[in-house]
C-alpha cells in the first residue's frame, strides 16, 4: 500500500476517534467511508477529490443512499482538509435534495395486543422464547427504547426507578422510569429468565443462551406482522421494529391535550426521555399527530395576533 494511501486511512481512523469522542457512533457512516477509501485506493488517489467523491456516492443504487453517501464524505473531507488543503470538499446538493423523512407507521391498541398475543404463541413450547419476544415488545411499545437500548439491557440495568439505558445512540446514559403495569410485566418475566441461569446476564436471550442479536428480533417480527396482516395501504411506510418505538411518542403527545398550550416543554421533556440528541428529532413525530399540529397551528396563530393562548 503506497504512503498516500496509508495517509487517508489514518486520517478516516482519526476523524472517527474524534467523532467517537464526541458522542457519536458512526456505525454506518464508518462502514462507508472505510468503502470510500478502499475506492479512492483503488482509484490511485490519495486525497479527497470531487470526482472521486461523486463517482463514489453515485454508485449507491438510490437517490436517498446516494445523498446520504455523499453527506458522510462531505463532513470527513471538511475534517481532511482541515488538515491537508489537497482534500477537496465536495459541494452540496449534486444529487438534489434529500426528501423528508416518511411519516413513521403508528400501530393501534388493538395491533399492539394482536402483536404481544402472537408473540406470546411462539415455539418451542416450555422455552424462554415466547416470554421473551412478547415481554421485549411490549417493554419497545410503552417505554420508546430503541431495539438496540432493549437489547443491550442487563440485570444490572434493572433498578428502583427505572431502567438504566447505558448503551444509547449518542453514548449517554438515561433513566427510563417505568409504569407499574411494565414493572409487573417485567418481573413476571425475569423470573422466569432467571430459571434459565447461564453466565450470560442480558435480560433477553437467545434459545442459546446468549444475547439475542437485533436480525434474529428483525425476523421474528417481520414473520409476526405478516401473518397477522399488519400491513400498510399502497404508499404507506411499513410496520418496522422502530415503528413502536415512533408508536410510543405519538401516543404521550396524543394523551396530553392539557399540555398542548406548552407544547415547548412537554417536547423538551419526551425528547430527553427518548434520549434524543436534538429537539428537533422529536417534533418529528407531530408529522403523525395532525390533530396536535391543528392545536399548534391554532395557538401559533393566536399568539401572532396577539391573543393569550
Amino acid at each position: 500500500m503506497a504512503g498516500g494511501d496509508i495517509m487517508l486511512k489514518q486520517t478516516l481512523d482519526a476523524y472517527l476517534a474524534v467523532r467517537h469522542a464526541a458522542g457519536f457512533e458512526l456505525r454506518v457512516p464508518a462502514i462507508l467511508l472505510r468503502g470510500f477509501v478502499r475506492f479512492a485506493q483503488d482509484q490511485g488517489h490519495s486525497y479527497v477529490t470531487t470526482q472521486t467523491a461523486i463517482e463514489w456516492a453515485a454508485m449507491a443504487p438510490s437517490k436517498a443512499q446516494r445523498h446520504y453517501r455523499l453527506g458522510a464524505l462531505i463532513r470527513f473531507a471538511k475534517y481532511a482538509r482541515a488538515d491537508d488543503a489537497r482534500n477537496e470538499v465536495p459541494p452540496k446538493g449534486i444529487f438534489g435534495h434529500h426528501r423528508q423523512r416518511p411519516v413513521p407507521f403508528i400501530f393501534t391498541p388493538v395491533d399492539i395486543g394482536r402483536l404481544l398475543q402472537a408473540a406470546s404463541r411462539l415455539g418451542p413450547a416450555g422455552s424462554l422464547r415466547p416470554h421473551m419476544y412478547s415481554t421485549l415488545f411490549a417493554l419497545l411499545a410503552c417505554t420508546g427504547l430503541r431495539i438496540s437500548e432493549a437489547l443491550a439491557l442487563r440485570f444490572d440495568d434493572i433498578t428502583p426507578d427505572g431502567l438504566l439505558i447505558r448503551k444509547t445512540k449518542f453514548q449517554k446514559e438515561r433513566l427510563v422510569p417505568l409504569h407499574e403495569t411494565a414493572v409487573d410485566g417485567l418481573e413476571h418475566y425475569l423470573i422466569r429468565r432467571r430459571c434459565v441461569g447461564g453466565a450470560d446476564n442480558h435480560l433477553f436471550i437467545s434459545l442459546r443462551g446468549q444475547g439475542v442479536c437485533y436480525y434474529t428480533v428483525y425476523e421474528t417480527f417481520r414473520s409476526l406482522v405478516q401473518a397477522l396482516g399488519l400491513e400498510p395501504a399502497a404508499g404507506r411506510p411499513r410496520p418496522k421494529l422502530h415503528s413502536l418505538r415512533h408508536t410510543f411518542a405519538v401516543r404521550v403527545l396524543e394523551a396530553c391535550p392539557q399540555a398542548r398550550d406548552r407544547i415547548n416543554r412537554h417536547m423538551l421533556a419526551l425528547s430527553t426521555y427518548l434520549g434524543h440528541a436534538r429537539v428537533a428529532d422529536t417534533y418529528w413525530y407531530l408529522e403523525a399527530t395532525p390533530q396536535l399540529m391543528t392545536d399548534i397551528a391554532d395557538t401559533c396563530e393566536r399568539f401572532t395576533k396577539g391573543d393569550k393562548p
